[in-house]
């Protein structure tokens, strides 16, 4: 058996959290709420007449789905293989995928996949510039 590749499990965690978020702006633009209006009523004009949050996670959910997937042009560039900007990109996403009532769940894994993309971090993971590939061991000489 290998060892757990914790940046591959981060990104499938986020995957779905990305598919979920989309589908939870989607779902707010019929049926606005805010997850906390049993708290306070003044985030409701971030939601209604004006669907301004929905759009956030919106746009949110299909750049997270890009960057993990990824797309051609980001496949290979900084941005993609840095795990730093994800550490500090998630939270936005989760932050705004708490605010409204459908994204409570998305909001929930990707905190959890931040959590494991920290456990990466903090082992020393790198994430390859080609996506979804393993890194590459050094030659004979490095074991030497």
């Amino acid at each position: 058996m290998g060892r757990l590749i914790k940046n591959h499990w981060a990104r499938l965690i986020i995957l779905s959290s990305a598919v979920y978020q989309v589908a939870a702006a989607v779902s707010c633009f019929f049926w606005p709420k805010i997850f906390w209006d049993f708290l306070t009523k003044t985030l409701d004009p971030a939601v209604k007449p004006a669907p301004i949050l929905q759009v956030i996670n919106l746009l949110f959910g299909l750049i997270l789905l890009a960057w993990e997937w990824p797309l051609g042009f980001i496949a290979g560039s900084g941005i993609h293989r840095s795990l730093e900007a994800r550490l500090a990109f998630i939270p936005l996403t989760a932050l705004a995928a708490a605010l409204i009532y459908q994204g409570t769940n998305a909001a929930i894994y990707q905190l959890i996949g931040l959590g494991v993309y920290f456990w990466a971090y903090s082992e020393g993971e790198i994430i390859c510039a080609k996506p979804w590939t393993l890194p590459q061991r050094g030659g004979r000489a490095a074991r030497v």
